[in-house]
């Protein structure tokens, strides 16, 4: 029993020594700085910018809609054709608007002819009244009879006014049946490039309720990028700032644009335009974020143009967008992992440098630009310098 006891005690008294063996290793650990992971200061290129996920579209679009009903009888474009303003891109089958065209020049022939049988009538009547006058003078006839040949002549010019009044109605109505005629011949209302057909040969048209949409026309430079810029970032982007992106089948290549417009309101879901609110046009720009609720993500829509001379972006294309708050090349850069930041001056940090005779010294450094990896150095640092990673341990 004696002897389990003091076996019981040794175990008691070696399990206390063991974080006191491991701190006074740790202690010894600055002793041997140089077995620690440790990064050099070098000189490169640093770029503080901020980041967001964008949409590319054409900046100049039209949609070709139908102001005619009917049949479509010729579609002369196709996805992917290039046009000029005012080439010939669809025939609607004319009939009833060439019947509605011939009715009216019909209904007008009838009129004029009906203000000439009047004319003939009120050249009669003048000469009518004329002879009631004369006998008039001569004490021939009533006064009764010069009255009623008076207003003959009235009733014969005023028939001829009303005539000549529906005559240019239907003038009126007859530049509009025109009109109508040739809305059933589509042209281009610019140049440009046919990005999408909504309709087909021999496809029936109703434009009395709403204008049928036939194909939409995209002039692809220069694009515009919606990019989706985060309520934490927004702050630090202004309009004219420089801006790059690129693209999944960009194989790395850059475009660099600068910002032209903020939206100063975030779009709203589809849900809420369903309920009256916003616009469809800011729906479409992509944002899809919880709009109520504490983890909701607010994100505001930012403009940048780009010009696509040799057509290498398309419509819907995404875009990682990034806009450059600021850059510095060729200075003193260090990763951010061996910085140590302080509350009381976000620009200063603490070091651990590695000197030459293996001692660990504890060094101020005010930092610049940061890109998330690397800092800049400012000052406290210079190049070559060999900072510890790790937790900080007791400098000599």
């Amino acid at each position: 029993m004696t002897y389990l006891r003091l076996t019981r005690r040794a175990a008691t008294v070696m399990l206390c020594l063991i974080p006191l063996a491991a701190a006074a290793a740790w202690q010894w650990l600055p002793g041997n700085a140089e077995q620690r992971p440790f990064v050099r200061v070098t000189r490169g290129t640093i770029e503080s910018s901020v980041t967001a996920l964008g949409t590319l579209q054409p900046r100049q679009y039209v949609d070709v809609g139908a102001q005619a009903s009917g049949q479509i009888r010729t579609l002369h474009v196709e996805v992917g054709d290039t046009v000029k303003q005012g080439q010939l891109l669809v025939e609607i089958d004319p009939s009833t608007q060439q019947a509605q065209l011939d009715a009216e020049r019909y209904a007008i022939e009838t009129l004029k002819a009906q203000v000439k049988e009047q004319q003939a009538e009120h050249l009669l009547a003048n000469q009518q009244l004329r002879r009631q006058q004369r006998m008039a003078a001569d004490g021939a006839t009533r006064e009764e009879d010069v009255q009623t040949a008076q207003a003959k002549v009235l009733t014969t010019q005023a028939r001829i006014d009303m005539y000549q009044a529906q005559i240019r109605q239907a003038q009126a109505t007859l530049r509009s049946a025109q009109a109508e005629l040739g809305y059933t011949r589509i042209y281009a209302p610019m140049s440009g490039t046919v990005v999408a057909i909504d309709a087909r040969e021999g496809q029936t048209l109703n434009a009395q309720q709403r204008t049928p949409l036939i194909l939409r026309i995209a002039r692809l430079s220069p694009m515009t990028v919606w990019a989706e810029v985060s309520e934490a970032d927004i702050g630090q982007v202004k309009a004219g700032m420089q801006a790059y992106f690129t693209t999944l089948s960009g194989g790395g290549r850059r475009w660099t644009s600068t910002v032209r417009q903020i939206l100063p309101i975030p779009p709203k879901p589809l849900d809420q335009l369903s309920q009256g609110g916003g616009s469809p046009a800011a729906a479409s720009s992509g944002s899809t974020g919880n709009s109520t609720g504490a983890g909701r993500v607010v994100l505001y829509t930012v403009l940048l143009e780009v010009d696509n001379a040799d057509n290498a972006l398309m419509a819907d294309m995404t875009a990682q967008v990034f806009f450059v708050a600021g850059s510095a090349q060729d200075v003193l850069t260090a990763p951010v992992a061996a910085l140590q930041g302080t509350r009381d001056a976000p620009d200063q940090r603490t070091a651990q440098v590695l000197a030459d005779n293996g001692q660990v010294q504890q060094r101020t450094v005010r930092t610049g630009l940061s890109d998330r990896l690397r800092v800049q150095i400012l000052d406290g640092l210079q190049e070559g310098d060999r900072l510890l990673i790790g937790p900080t341990g007791n400098g000599s």
